[in-house]
């Protein structure tokens, strides 16, 4: 009878049937956020965001080009907030008469807006971050300083597998 405590050792053949997989798991960096810098919010959309080239980004784009980007986005602000604050003025001005339905128009509005902003974020994408391997977009998040919302950017990267290779 074969004893029950005796300890024997697997044949090395057997160990070759099923071969170690390697798992490659590819960390990728946090995203890089970018906050809103101007002086004026209109429904957490900021009327300007920040120019400043953050570090994360010091080999992978070019500080020009992060600084056209965020310029062509700036200027969608300034061109529809403004409107925007109008709006809001008269229809903060309206509210107790209208019932609140003057507001309307500056969601709308604020709607439009964020919109055109996400068009020209699309643009930059398709343009150049791709091609670099990252991916901006416009998100809502919890400001650092309250339970209020505001919009920002976020620059993900992306995974090297999924970068779009030119043919």
């Amino acid at each position: 009878m074969a004893e029950f405590d005796t300890i024997y050792e697997e044949d090395s053949e057997e160990s070759d049937v099923y071969p170690a997989v390697e798992l490659s798991i590819n960390t990728l960096p946090d995203p890089i956020i970018i906050r809103g810098a101007g002086y004026v919010t209109v429904f957490g959309l900021s009327n300007k965001f920040d120019e400043e080239f953050p570090q994360q980004l010091f080999a992978k784009v070019a500080p020009e080009e992060y600084k056209e980007s965020i310029d062509r986005i700036n200027s969608v602000l300034q061109k529809t907030l403004p409107m925007n604050i109008k709006w809001l003025l008269c229809g903060c001005i309206c509210c107790c008469c209208t019932l609140g339905c003057s507001l309307w128009p500056v969601v709308c509005l604020s709607k439009r807006s964020r919109h055109s902003i996400e068009k020209s974020v699309d643009w930059e994408n398709s343009r150049l971050y791709h091609k670099l391997g990252l991916h901006w977009s416009l998100c809502k998040e919890k400001c650092d300083n309250s339970n209020m919302m505001e919009y920002v950017l976020k620059i993900e990267y992306i995974p090297k597998e999924s970068i779009l290779k030119p043919d």
